[in-house]
C-alpha cells in the first residue's frame, strides 16, 4: 500500500510540474493545491491524467476538495482499493 502511495504521490508531482511549469522535486506530500492557485482546467487535466495512469475512475469535485498532494494521494489509494 505504501508503494502504491508513493506512486499516486509521484504521478500527482510530476502531472502538476507539467501543468505548472515548475520542478516536481518542489513539490511534497504536505504541498497545497490552494498555493498553487491551479484552474479548473488544471485540475481536470491531473484527474484524467491519474484515471489514465491508474486505470481507475477519479471524481473531480471530490479531488478538488483535497487540500494537499498527500491528501489527494490518499484519496486516489483509496479509490484503486474499491
Amino acid at each position: 500500500m505504501a508503494d502504491e502511495r508513493n506512486e499516486v504521490l509521484d504521478a500527482i508531482r510530476t502531472r502538476v510540474a507539467s501543468l505548472t511549469g515548475k520542478d516536481a522535486s518542489e513539490f511534497s506530500e504536505d504541498t497545497s493545491f490552494k498555493d498553487l492557485q491551479l484552474k479548473s482546467v488544471q485540475y481536470s487535466q491531473l484527474t484524467t491524467y491519474l484515471e489514465d495512469e491508474f486505470d481507475a475512475e477519479v471524481p473531480y469535485m471530490t479531488f478538488r476538495r483535497k487540500e494537499t498532494f498527500g491528501d489527494a494521494a490518499d484519496y486516489v489509494v483509496e479509490l484503486l482499493d474499491m
